[in-house]
């Protein structure tokens, strides 16, 4: 069953949230302006009208929208509510609360309720409030903190590469090598690992000079046995 939000009542108690705070406060101006309205119609299909009552959808839908306002997990949002009157006015409370207004899961519950249409429908409200501004013609990411597929390319690693290009460019031309060193280069990659760590810095120096050597002698081969052109190419 699902219960009437506080502020359909007609009557107010003696600690009026509204009659205390700032009126012109974000929380409240967003309040205000939110079509709270076309949400409860369209989430209370949703809902049983047997069984235990459940909680407001004003209230689910507000603390869903406090949580990503502020950047709030679960349990944060629920005891900020408990402590912020702001948080409570704009949930649609009309006195001061001082006890939680559900468990944390409820509201996991809640949005497994409405689904990922449910969270689409009360984005799209909210864009609704800015009208053409929330149309921005570039959208500007900052990303120097998300993680990122990159790899900085080092001595070893350019050798390497050198290494199996030429490789690759003797099997295309069908031309038989002396030695492909394959093996060997599986072996140096290991020995060039934290090349950085003192213990293993000599060994990684050695491991970079064999590559290199390994590459001029590849490359040589290729310059005998291949047309000066097929090389320049590549």
């Amino acid at each position: 069953m699902l219960k009437n939000t506080p502020s359909e009542h007609p009557q107010f108690g003696f600690f009026d949230l509204i009659q205390q705070l700032d009126p012109n406060h974000e929380l409240l101006a967003l309040a205000n302006a939110f079509n709270w309205q076309e949400l409860e119609t369209a989430f209370s299909e949703l809902y049983s009208h047997t069984g235990r009552g459940a909680k407001p959808i004003r209230l689910m839908t507000g603390l869903l929208i406090l949580k990503q306002l502020y950047n709030l997990s679960d349990d944060a949002v629920i005891e900020q509510w408990r402590m912020n009157p702001y948080f409570q006015a704009f949930c649609g409370e009309t006195t001061f609360q001082t006890t939680q207004p559900c468990v944390s899961s409820q509201l996991s519950i809640f949005r497994k309720r409405i689904g990922t249409q449910g969270v689409e429908r009360i984005f799209a409200l909210s864009v609704e409030l800015h009208g053409k501004a929330a149309e921005e013609k570039t959208v500007l990411v900052d990303t120097t903190v998300q993680e990122k597929n990159i790899t900085y390319p080092t001595d070893t690693k350019l050798a390497i590469k050198i290494i199996n290009r030429l490789n690759k460019l003797a099997k295309q031309h069908g031309i038989k090598q002396r030695r492909t060193f394959v093996k060997e280069i599986k072996a140096l990659r290991l020995k060039s690992r934290h090349f950085r760590h003192p213990k293993v810095k000599g060994k990684a120096r050695r491991a970079l000079k064999r590559l290199r050597t390994i590459a001029g002698i590849l490359h040589r081969e290729l310059q005998r046995k291949l047309p000066a052109q097929a090389l320049k190419e590549q």
